[in-house]
């Protein structure tokens, strides 16, 4: 079917128009007046480019350039629905009070389009015409020059980017230049004068090399073919206009992720994610795409220029369907996207190349003997106590710190905190766990005899690199890394901030241990500016995630990860039911216990339900004499509320975890009115019954779908160290895996080892001559539980 560009237009124009007006509004209603006021303040100094990522969202000034194989299709016309979502970005940006410019290609693709369908058409007319005939004869397209496409094209290009950006209110203007208005003086001031009097209307400006009078290309190597375009390189053009605009930033979209250290798609081509001045040599390139003349080559040494002059760069994929429509402003948000272009080079390594060094002593590590990591874990316990007046005088100043801030709340101050018992409680915890791990990698499950001379064994192996993502906690740290040490796991931390001068030290003392055994590496800790969701997309070097925190940190980083299985547990919405036949003192202080000890832990009680028998008994008016004087916020649930005149404050929410001295009380008729509210309101973390009766405490303890379920006893026992797991990397509420508090056989998987005799399938089948036994060899137990 041959469709004039007029039409593909006109289809485009409704498509905006259809989509555009709500996008404008959800897009208007994002822009605060914050946003609008940062960026409408004085540009920053020019002449030093952004050194990290997490600057970008600085950047005022954008240049924009859209590759050749961005703006086409299949080598032939306009992608115009990824233009489309490439503008609603711009537009968006644009809106915000940045200062937005777009070099682009696309000129030649429209006007091939176009002419080719002017020829197709004249050629039909003039054969119906000779033959009298309708019937059509095989017809032969010249190939066609690009200037004359260009110049045919660019009229048409620049209508479909004005009928875009006219969706979002904003106003464009086509500045097509050449190489004479740079190197010219009097040409270059005027072009530098007109983007600036643009920009300061908040126009975008859309700039292209005049390509209907620039010199040919290279013969015999672009235009060998009717489906073949040539496209004029435009990197030099972008690299040159950023920083003649002195621009902060330039992207610069093509149809690769970025930079790779050799040709994307060959063996161990690696993504870089930041790329530093001198790193040339490291690179190996490939041949051009067969759109477009400037190939990646070309594309670094544009970007170089433009650091050098003060631009930073990002090299990303706009041609991706799954990333396209939010590639431009995750690049400015500070997101990991493509390959960033620094001049600061850090000390340290990369977490990427953090990530290579553990998972490379991390199979050293599981190589060793289980005493050797029982030494190891030992040694890091000792270390613990020994050095305890140095990790307290750290943790002090984070503490200090974090109050004085007042950007934490006090359940995450409560949770920094150190103190002499917590190091010592970790300690012994450590030295348990080393007991209990002699028998962990390596431990044979299973044992079947599949035939004669041919056994099957089903053992135990490290999962591979672990991330634990963990928040103010710094007791964490050696917990989850003994953890790793005993299971034979590489481990990445990411710790938070108001925690970093504890979790150094702990990290030292950590490495110090593991050096015993020259498997220092193996566990890393990430200082650099890496964020959160960034690390969640280490999908081919990260094998499982930990969170470690507040229940929005673990949905942050479950919707961030990508291709990553997550460990966690969403919520710590955890129930006391007290029964009516339940005793008075056990009633009282179980309830105490898992309120009031340690209010900020994700085991802690945050819902009290109360059996309808007890209202206005003694022991309902003891449990909340109490739980005043322990000065907890008391909050009615609705059953409650309604048998009160003078109620405490209602409850916005029964799926609330509170993490403070807060709790919410409702009532219930039964256990199994609990129990439905359990499932209903809960997160399956931990729940408890009060009662005295045992048939309803086992009818409780079967019934309730959590992963802890506890009769007469408080719920902060829901812990790895309480219940002889010597420490955990968390609890998890998921359904797969592990579940509960996640301890050492949490972190191992398996893995089958089959031993033969030059078996073959085919010796099996009907007419062979084995036969299947599958008989089970019982497995010799050394003591491990």
């Amino acid at each position: 079917e041959v469709r004039s560009p007029c039409c593909a237009t006109f289809n485009l124009v409704r498509l905006v128009k259809n989509r555009g007006n709500g996008s404008q509004q959800l897009m208007l209603a994002n822009v605060s007046k914050q946003q609008v006021a940062l960026f409408s303040a004085v540009p920053r100094p020019h002449g030093k480019s952004l050194a990290h990522r997490s600057e970008l969202k600085q950047a005022k000034r954008i240049v924009v350039k859209l590759g050749s194989a961005v703006v086409t299709r299949d080598e032939c016309g306009l992608a115009l629905g990824r233009l489309a979502s490439i503008v609603e970005q711009v537009a968006m940006l644009q809106n915000q009070g940045r200062e937005m410019m777009i070099v682009t290609s696309g000129a030649v693709a429209f006007g091939k389009q176009r002419l080719r369908h002017e020829i197709l058409l004249s050629q039909s007319v003039r054969q119906a015409l000779h033959s009298g005939q309708n019937q059509l004869k095989e017809m032969v397209i010249p190939v066609l020059e690009a200037r004359a496409c260009a110049a045919a094209g660019q009229s048409g290009l620049m209508a479909l980017y004005e009928t875009m950006f006219t969706q979002y209110s904003t106003c464009t203007a086509q500045i097509l230049v050449t190489n004479l208005d740079f190197h010219d003086e009097q040409k270059r001031r005027n072009l530098n004068s007109t983007l600036h009097e643009l920009l300061r209307m908040n126009i975008v400006p859309i700039i292209n090399t005049n390509d209907a009078v620039v010199p040919p290309p290279v013969p015999n190597s672009d235009l060998q073919g009717v489906n073949v375009i040539s496209i004029k390189d435009n990197d030099s053009l972008a690299a040159r206009l950023a920083v003649e605009m002195k621009a902060d930033l330039l992207i610069a979209l093509s149809d690769v992720e970025g930079l790779y250290d050799r040709p994307p798609g060959t063996d161990d081509a690696k993504l870089i994610d930041i790329f530093y001045p001198g790193d040339q040599q490291s690179i190996t390139y490939g041949t051009k795409s067969r759109v477009g003349i400037g190939g990646m080559e070309a594309k670094v040494k544009a970007a170089l220029w433009a650091l050098q002059g003060g631009t930073s760069v990002v090299i990303a994929n706009g041609t991706h369907p799954k990333v396209t429509g939010h590639v431009i402003t995750d690049i400015v948000e500070g997101k990991k996207v493509g390959t960033f272009f620094s001049e600061v080079k850090p000390a340290g390594p990369t977490v990427e190349q953090q990530t290579e060094m553990a998972r490379h002593a991390g199979r050293a590590l599981a190589s060793l003997d289980p005493e050797q990591r029982g030494e190891i874990i030992c040694s890091l316990a000792d270390l613990l106590t020994e050095k305890k007046d140095e990790i307290l005088s750290a943790n002090k100043r984070d503490m200090e710190l974090a109050t004085t801030s007042g950007r934490l709340s006090q359940p995450l101050i409560d949770r920094l905190s150190l103190s002499s018992a917590k190091l010592n409680s970790l300690a012994i915890g450590l030295r348990q766990l080393a007991v209990s791990s002699r028998d962990s990698v390596g431990r044979v499950l299973r044992r079947t005899k599949v035939a004669n001379n041919l056994e099957l064994e089903q053992i135990t192996v490290p999962i591979g690199v672990l991330l634990v993502i963990f928040e103010s906690r710094p007791d964490c740290l050696p917990q989850v890394s003994a953890l790793a040490i005993a299971s034979g796991n590489a481990l990445l931390l990411k710790g938070g901030k108001e925690a970093s001068n504890t979790n150094r030290i702990l990290h030292q003392l950590t490495q110090e241990a593991l050096s015993s055994h020259g498997v220092t590496d193996a566990i890393q800790l990430v200082s650099t500016r890496e964020e959160v969701e960034d690390l969640c997309r280490l999908d081919k070097l990260i094998d499982l995630i930990i969170p470690r925190g507040s229940s929005q940190l673990v949905r942050d980083i479950q919707r961030a990860a990508k291709g990553i299985p997550v460990l966690g547990h969403s919520e710590g919405i955890c129930h006391i039911y007290v029964d009516n036949e339940a005793s008075i003192d056990k009633a009282i202080d179980i309830v105490r216990d898992s309120k009031c000890d340690y209010p900020a832990a994700c085991n802690a009680m945050e819902t009290l339900l109360i059996h309808r028998d007890l209202l206005r008994t003694p022991i309902f008016d003891q449990i909340i004499d109490m739980l005043r004087t322990e000065h907890v916020k008391i909050h009615a649930g609705p059953r409650f509320a309604s048998y009160l005149t003078f109620s405490p404050s209602e409850v916005k929410s029964l799926r609330t975890e509170y993490g403070d001295l807060e709790c919410c009380i409702e009532v219930v008729d039964s256990m199994q009115d609990a129990v439905d509210h359990i499932h209903k309101y809960g997160s399956s973390h931990t729940d408890v019954i009060v009662t005295e009766n045992e048939e309803t405490a086992e009818q409780f303890l079967q019934q309730v779908d959590s992963a802890c379920v506890f009769w007469n006893s408080s719920s902060r026992f829901a812990d790895g160290y309480r219940f002889g797991l010597g420490a955990e990397v968390g609890i998890s509420t998921a359904r797969i895996h592990a579940r509960g508090p996640v301890g050492l056989e949490g972190l191992l998987t398996t893995k089958w080892v089959l031993r033969g005799a030059g078996h073959t399938v085919a010796d099996f089948s009907e007419q062979g001559s084995m036969k299947y036994l599958h008989e089970n060899i019982p497995v010799p137990q050394k003591g491990f539980s």
